[in-house]
């Protein structure tokens, strides 16, 4: 499983890294160290705070994210497969995402829930890279 440090996790929330480092001092997101010291978070326990937050629109501070270039780096929070599409949704800050693909395209990126995707969006279309 994918694990984000502490910046990293504050990109995918739309926050400052000293409001991440203020939210895994609280206890509100756990963490754990690596063999350098560094502050980590499991991806799948970043991906269930995003939502939360998302949800409480409880934000310390205002979020600085846009679509510029209609880009939307975040972090996958679910993923549904069915025999042929799949339905993959991504936190993006305060905005989430879901994109209709096929399950081919799912599986050949790799996507689970916790990890780093970008979703583009052009039109009515939503497309999903992987970061």
């Amino acid at each position: 499983m994918q694990s984000y440090t502490i910046g990293q996790a504050a990109r995918l929330l739309g926050v400052s890294p000293d409001t991440a480092r203020r939210w895994a001092d609280a206890g509100r997101i756990t963490t754990h160290r690596d063999e350098g010291g560094r502050r980590l978070i499991d991806g799948r326990d970043l991906a269930a705070f995003s939502v939360d937050l998302a949800r409480s629109g409880d934000m310390d501070e205002e979020t600085p994210y846009t679509s510029v270039r209609n880009a939307f780096p975040g972090i996958v929070t679910a993923i549904k497969l069915g025999d042929v599409a799949a339905q993959v949704e991504i936190q993006a800050g305060p905005h989430r995402l879901v994109s209709l693909l096929t399950r081919e395209a799912v599986e050949e990126l790799g996507l689970e829930v916790g990890m780093e995707a970008t979703a583009r969006v052009k039109s009515t279309n939503v497309h999903v890279d992987r970061a």
